[in-house]
């Protein structure tokens, strides 16, 4: 009995990625690509997130009330930009969940291709181009 060796499949470079034909639009190794980009994102987010807990936690208190208001001032920008990556953390999740069911790289409105450039700005895209200024539009409109 002979068992074969799993060959690992090296994932593609952007600009490989970018020299496919259209017809391999989202294809086996496109998904793999925008899944390792997610899940490094995702991996950098949370070391991140690790950084802040472990400086907000040696932060030493400080007599000078100016010095003090500085450093509230840095511990209340850093946690803004941490919410705004956990928020991110939740769209990379769904991205990850839409590369496994299949739906990664469509359109959640129109159904047809958001577009290798697109995701590769914004991997996290659920629309296209087209409906994302339809939908920026229209928030205007309504605002």
């Amino acid at each position: 009995m002979s068992t074969k060796p799993e060959v690992e499949e090296r994932v593609l470079t952007e600009e490989e990625l970018l020299a496919m034909p259209a017809q391999d639009y989202m294809n086996a190794q496109q998904l793999e690509f925008f899944r390792q980009m997610l899940l490094r994102m995702k991996d950098e987010m949370l070391e991140n997130g690790q950084s802040t807990i472990a400086h907000l936690q040696e932060t030493e208190a400080t007599p000078d009330e100016a010095d003090r208001a500085t450093q509230e001032e840095e511990h209340v920008l850093e946690q803004r930009i941490r919410d705004r990556e956990r928020k991110q953390l939740h769209k990379i999740d769904s991205a990850i969940d839409r590369i496994t069911n299949g739906t990664y790289g469509y359109c959640e409105a129109s159904g047809e291709p958001i577009g290798l450039r697109r995701l590769l700005a914004r991997p996290t895209a659920t629309l296209s181009i087209e409906e994302q200024e339809r939908h920026e539009r229209a928030e205007r409109m309504y605002r």
